[in-house]
């Protein structure tokens, strides 16, 4: 017997390395021979680069690089076996670096996941891979190709202050001056976000109000990023706005598509790809996932929706456990989801839930294990342990 134990983090209670171990740990209680393979899973934003390394076995860099409003900050990247490059947007440029009350998505600038980038080519990398979810930022990724060398110029010649607002003032981008060694680079930009740059499903109009944007904000950031796009134009060919996907990471996708040729990819497939998921797949007899709550959600790129994508190829059943559930049957059926089960043995404070749910993730796990057992053995198709 051969299960995958695949679960994103249940934010603010348990990381999904340490879910992976305690689904592990109730798995192997109920079935002491069977086959366990830990594949932690992320969306794309923060936790994103330690589930991968936890599967690849890459290396951590951590270097000093600047937050979304300039401050020094210790960020991370990831070097993988095969010497690509995974950068997690969030790392430098995230939504966690900065307080409520500094929220400011006019000012915020992804300068700091260029540094990133720049350390990255100092260090031999030729492919990257850039995590986009969670950003502070609504910059289209300007704050990333000044760091790279690029200029952004007002009508006077000078640049531009960084961040959403100072976009206002573009007149052109100078991109003559961009790190001679992106050339022949490789960028994959990796969101499961679908928005395009500007309008009412833009960047600046959907995200931006969590990032500390009042109303009248929104509206000049969402004008701001519309010239930056034609001043992309001008520089590039590209036309980048209208690109399903350049709104992610406030416009951070259209920078890297218009400026560094990248490509935009699905961010759990990538995930999938990179932590050997669609390796193991092959020969698994059962997956289990998880996320701290099955809802409408779930259904449209979460996590979960993309294991079940990937294990239905193969046969292969899927059980989600998690902290709440309010998908239907019917609905759990549209993304092939066998079973979900909340781990909450019964009613609790919420700190206790938090504090437990490694426990109950195993108990839970070993449960749905022994419960899976029974249809097999009553089926023939396996004995019990």
């Amino acid at each position: 017997m051969k299960v995958i134990a695949a679960p994103d983090s249940f934010k603010g209670s348990a990381s999904a390395v340490q879910l992976a171990r305690a689904i592990h740990a109730g798995i192997v209680a109920a079935c002491p021979k069977a086959e366990v393979v830990e594949l932690p899973l992320a969306d794309g934003g923060e936790g994103t680069l330690d589930t991968v390394l936890h599967s690849d076995g890459g290396l951590l860099v951590r270097t000093m690089a600047s937050d979304p409003l300039g401050r020094p900050v210790e960020a991370g990247y990831g070097i993988l076996n095969d010497g690509t490059a995974f950068i997690e947007l969030a790392q430098a440029s995230g939504l966690m670096l900065v307080a409520e009350p500094e929220r400011n998505a006019g000012a915020s600038t992804t300068y700091g996941t260029g540094e990133l980038i720049r350390d990255a080519l100092g260090r031999g990398c030729r492919s990257f891979i850039l995590a986009l979810g969670g950003s502070a930022t609504n910059d289209g990724g300007a704050g990333i190709l000044e760091a790279l060398g690029a200029r952004l110029l007002d009508e006077a010649g000078s640049a531009v202050p960084r961040g959403g607002m100072g976009l206002e003032k573009l007149a052109c981008i100078d991109l003559s001056g961009l790190d001679p060694r992106l050339k022949g680079c490789t960028f994959r930009a990796a969101t499961d976000v679908t928005n395009p740059l500007c309008g009412p499903a833009g960047a600046s109009q959907v995200f931006g109000p969590q990032k500390g944007a009042d109303p009248e904000a929104v509206v000049r950031l969402d004008r701001a990023l519309a010239r930056y796009a034609e001043r992309l134009r001008l520089a590039t060919g590209r036309d980048v706005a209208p690109m399903p996907g350049a709104g992610a990471a406030g416009g951070t996708a259209a920078g890297l598509v218009a400026a560094l040729d990248a490509r935009i990819v699905s961010g759990i497939d990538m995930v999938l790809e990179v932590s050997g998921f669609r390796r193991h797949i092959a020969t698994a007899d059962l997956v289990i996932t998880g996320e701290g709550r099955l809802d409408a959600q779930t259904l449209f790129g979460k996590v979960i929706a993309g294991v079940c994508r990937a294990a239905s190829a193969h046969g292969v059943p899927v059980a989600a456990l998690c902290g709440g559930r309010s998908l239907s049957g019917r609905e759990m059926d549209q993304i092939g989801l066998a079973a979900a089960f909340s781990i909450v043995p019964g009613p609790c404070p919420l700190e206790e839930a938090i504090r437990r749910a490694e426990e109950w993730a195993a108990a839970q796990s070993e449960q749905l294990v022994r419960l899976w057992l029974a249809g097999q053995s009553s089926s023939g198709k396996v004995k019990q342990p």
